[in-house]
C-alpha cells in the first residue's frame, strides 16, 4: 500500500513514516503543501495522510485542489484543533476521515486501512445462498424477495458479503462501515449481527460466531 505522508514536524513524520512502514506500507514523506500537492498530481497513492497546519497551502487547500482535479485518492486530515467547525471544513472540503492530535498510532494504522478498503473497487452484485446484494442499486433481496435492510445492517452484511468464509473481528467491521469515527461500539455490532441473522433464516446462509475471534458469513450446513 502506498501511502503520502504530508507532516512539516519532521521528528513526528520519521517517527510515523517507521511505524507504517513496520505495517507492511511504502511511505513517502513530503513536508509542505506545495509538495503535497506536486506529489498527488504524478503519483498514485492508496491514501494520503495530511497535518492540516503546512507551510506554503494549508491542508484544506491541498484537499480542494486534489478533488478539483477529479481525483478520488482517500483523504485522512491529521490535526490539533478539535474544533467541530474545522472538522466539518474538512469534510466538506473533501476529506475522508479526521484524527486529531495526540492519537494512537495503532488508531492511525486502522484508519488508513479502512480508507484503502473502502477505495478499493468491489463488484456491484455481492451473492451468497439466496441473499443477493446490488450496492450499486442498493437492493437487497432473499431470492425473489425484497429484504429490507437498516443502513447500519445493510453496512455489516455489505462487509460480511465482502469477506464471505474469512472471519472478521467486530472492530474491523467498526473500521470499515464508520468513515468519520461515528460512534458505534462492540455491543451495537453484536446487536446488528442478531439482526441479521433472524433476517437471514431463510436465506441459505449464516453468520458464525468464532469465539474470541468475530464472524464469519458462509453457507448454512
Amino acid at each position: 500500500m502506498h501511502v503520502l505522508l504530508v507532516e512539516d514536524d519532521s521528528v513526528l513524520a520519521d517517527g510515523l513514516s517507521r511505524i507504517l512502514q513496520g505495517h507492511g506500507m511504502l511511505v513517502e514523506v513530503v513536508a509542505d503543501g506545495l509538495q503535497a500537492d506536486q506529489a498527488l498530481q504524478r503519483g498514485q497513492f492508496a491514501v494520503a495522510v495530511l497535518d492540516i497546519g503546512l507551510p506554503g497551502i494549508d491542508g484544506f487547500e491541498v484537499v480542494r485542489r486534489l478533488r478539483a482535479r477529479g481525483s478520488a485518492t482517500p483523504v485522512l486530515l491529521l490535526t490539533a484543533r478539535d474544533a467541530v467547525e474545522d472538522r466539518v471544513r474538512g469534510l466538506e472540503t473533501g476529506a475522508d476521515d479526521y484524527l486529531v492530535k495526540p492519537f494512537a498510532t495503532a488508531e492511525l494504522v486502522a484508519r488508513i486501512r479502512a480508507l484503502a478498503r473502502r477505495n478499493t473497487p468491489t463488484p456491484t452484485v455481492l451473492a451468497l445462498g439466496q441473499l443477493s446484494l446490488d450496492t450499486s442499486a442498493r437492493r437487497a433481496r432473499i431470492g425473489e424477495r425484497p429484504l429490507e435492510l437498516s443502513v447500519r445492517e445493510w453496512a455489516v452484511l455489505e462487509y460480511l458479503l465482502q469477506h464471505a468464509a474469512r472471519v472478521v473481528s467486530k472492530q474491523q467491521i467498526i473500521d470499515a462501515i464508520l468513515p468519520w469515527g461515528d460512534d458505534l461500539t462492540l455491543n451495537a455490532v453484536e446487536v446488528y449481527v442478531s439482526r441479521l441473522r433472524l433476517k437471514l433464516l431463510d436465506a441459505g446462509i449464516a453468520i458464525r460466531t468464532i469465539r474470541g475471534f468475530g464472524y464469519m458469513l458462509e453457507p448454512a450446513a
